[in-house]
């Protein structure tokens, strides 16, 4: 039985090597380095006695998705970097192209951390709403039996001192199936775990606070400089900061945002590295109010935060 070594995600300079393994051509893989519904996995040794896979993610029929082993060398269905893969795309199940010989893939055990159990529940609900209702995500993170604020239930009753999740659904169209997912588990007013999706390019972001974030499976951190994009999404553009794409954010030309849009984005942003602070240079917490208008600003460092609520005024 091949040797469970961990796996790396694979970039272009192994990509000589990884054809070699798989019997393809360099070229031919290039896109599974930069598709997010794509991933080459390799291990310590790449090449022909090394440990590679080429996984792809696919979307059923039947509001579930599965991480595709297209092709492998020395990598088993279960191996736990394979399983962690089809964990953050939101799959059951891990099946062999060739073969169709299926593996389940295993939830955390009732022992595991609420925030582990969070992300796992969250990048299921974010599959689910792909081609269902928003009702669906709400109906796998219920499972937690913890309350729920979203945009269409209003506020729950919050005992306090526990935690609860903040989760956004939003479509691109009204009638039309949610672009981003966007959840996250808050406790004492911080965001220890959470996961956005955005279900138009694929690419998912998730964090736990003692963990640090992802995007796309791969750690991520913010980086200082002077870079501002802006998607459309608040919870989108929060993640953009914590990857790197972008040094800072804020909404001095808005009226504010809602604590279900900022929550997913934020923990991922926090557990890069990143800051928010209010307008008043708090660091922002949350409370579990569905109308409540938010105002902050988000960047990669707390001294560059400072610095644009100085230049904003």
């Amino acid at each position: 039985m091949p040797e469970r070594s961990g796996l790396r995600a694979a970039t272009e300079a192994d990509l000589e090597a990884v054809g070699e393994a798989l019997g393809m051509s360099a070229p031919a893989l290039t896109p599974a380095l930069l598709e997010p519904g794509t991933r080459v996995l390799v291990g310590a040794v790449v090449g022909a006695e090394g440990q590679v896979v080429l996984l792809r993610r696919y979307r059923p029929d039947d509001a579930t998705a599965e991480a595709v082993v297209v092709r492998r060398a020395g990598v088993p269905l279960d191996h736990p970097d394979v399983l962690a893969a089809a964990v953050g795309w939101g799959c059951q199940r891990v099946r062999h192209e060739a073969s169709d010989r299926c593996v389940p893939v295993p939830a955390p055990s009732g022992g595991a951390p609420l925030a582990v159990r969070f992300v796992h529940l969250a990048a299921l609900a974010a599959t689910r709403v792909e081609t269902g209702p928003a009702q669906a995500a709400r109906d796998v993170l219920g499972s937690l039996g913890l309350p729920v604020l979203d945009e269409g239930t209003g506020d729950p009753a919050m005992p306090g001192g526990r935690p609860w999740i903040a989760l956004a659904t939003r479509e691109a169209v009204a009638g039309v199936r949610p672009r981003v997912f966007s959840a996250a588990l808050v406790h004492e007013g911080r965001p220890v775990a959470g996961l956005v999706a955005d279900l138009s390019s694929g690419h998912r972001w998730s964090a736990v606070c003692s963990l640090g974030a992802r995007r796309d499976g791969v750690p991520v951190r913010t980086r200082p400089g002077s870079a501002r994009r802006r998607s459309g999404c608040t919870a989108v553009d929060l993640c953009l900061v914590a990857d790197g794409a972008a040094a800072a954010w804020h909404d001095a030309d808005r009226r504010g945002t809602t604590v279900h849009d900022v929550a997913g984005g934020l923990a991922v942003l926090l557990a890069a590295g990143g800051t928010a602070l209010t307008h008043d240079g708090r660091p922002l917490s949350l409370r579990p109010d569905a109308g409540a208008p938010i105002r902050f600003v988000a960047a990669a460092d707390e001294t560059t935060a400072r610095g644009l609520l100085d230049a904003l005024g």
